[in-house]
């Protein structure tokens, strides 16, 4: 078992163990990097990562955990590593929840939206499967598809402001403030469930207690793919609810009457600020390496001696 995985396994089983490390591993300045660093501090975590637990242990574990694929070993694009995912998306999910005047700023910012969560999604999954010619271009199909659909999706609160008009402030509540809050949770869960389909179709490897691979499980893949669902459902939607929340309570006060134009940075910048602390709390709100009982699985794990439960990397 990679050693990443066997790191999470004994430091993340509790979600504010989970937090407190995800807090230390989504430091953007590790991003930087190089190849030759990665692989030393990998080097040194195979050596003395179970011996000691010094200051530059310790920072090589952060190092590995935040930038090697547990399943391949290999070193994930910078541009798709999880300290990275707050600076690039951020700035996206901001232009996306604003009002635009028309609809193709919607679908363009949806557009970059989408495509880096299709790109993040793929590169941080459980890469058990085979990659095969065949495969390849099914995940190719499946990537272009998913972008496609939740890009006009993403952009149906302005196609429905633009082409029904006359409906009036009814509608422009609804578009404006109700829609994008189940929209955006919905769409960040269907991103991941069919990127990452994969892994219920081909099943994901599973561990005993003791990190050795037992065999491949569908059903441990479909639990994988559920619970970080789940995650970026919470992500998505808490970071759309709270900012309308906030501006409701707001557009009450009289200084807000007063000066309508503080609205508009308000938005922005509690948009922001929401998504950046829910990002380590949807990643802890499931284990990355997690349990499963072995009477969920297959039948043929059921007969496997691990005290009941079986382990699987979930991805991210």
């Amino acid at each position: 078992m990679d050693p990443n995985l066997q790191y999470w396994q004994s430091n993340g089983q509790s979600f504010l163990s989970r937090l407190r490390l995800w807090f230390r591993i989504l430091d953007p300045s590790s991003v930087l990097s190089s190849q030759a660093e990665i692989e030393q501090a990998r080097k040194l975590i195979q050596n003395e990562g179970h011996t000691q637990r010094n200051e530059k242990v310790a920072n090589a574990w952060l190092l590995s955990l935040s930038s090697v694929h547990p399943d391949t070993g290999g070193v994930i694009s910078p541009v798709f590593r999880s300290q990275v995912f707050l600076p690039v998306s951020a700035p996206l999910v901001v232009a996306s929840l604003i009002p635009h005047k028309g609809i193709k700023p919607a679908l363009f910012w949806q557009f970059l939206l989408q495509t880096y969560c299709a790109g993040f999604n793929h590169s941080n999954r459980n890469a058990t499967a085979t990659k095969d010619n065949k495969t390849s271009m099914k995940q190719s199909i499946l990537i272009v598809g998913t972008v496609a659909y939740s890009t006009f999706a993403g952009a149906l609160p302005q196609i429905i402001l633009k082409r029904f008009r006359l409906i009036g402030a009814v509608a422009e509540t609804f578009s404006r403030s109700l829609l994008p809050i189940p929209l955006s949770a919905c769409l960040a869960a269907f991103s991941v469930m069919v990127i990452r389909s994969e892994e219920a179709d081909n099943g994901i490897r599973v561990f005993d207690s003791n990190g050795n691979a037992v065999g491949v499980s569908k059903a441990a893949g479909s639990k994988a793919i559920k619970e970080t669902a789940l995650s970026r459902a919470a992500l998505f939607g808490t970071t759309a609810a709270v900012p309308t929340l906030l501006l409701a309570l707001l557009k009450r006060a009289e200084f807000v009457k007063r000066n309508p134009m503080i609205i508009a940075p308000v938005r922005h910048i509690s948009t922001a600020i929401i998504f950046g602390l829910m990002i380590p709390v949807s990643f802890s709100l499931f284990p990355h390496f997690g349990k499963v009982k072995r009477e969920n699985l297959e039948e043929e794990f059921k007969s496997i001696d691990s005290n009941g439960e079986l382990f699987y990397h979930r991805g991210l």
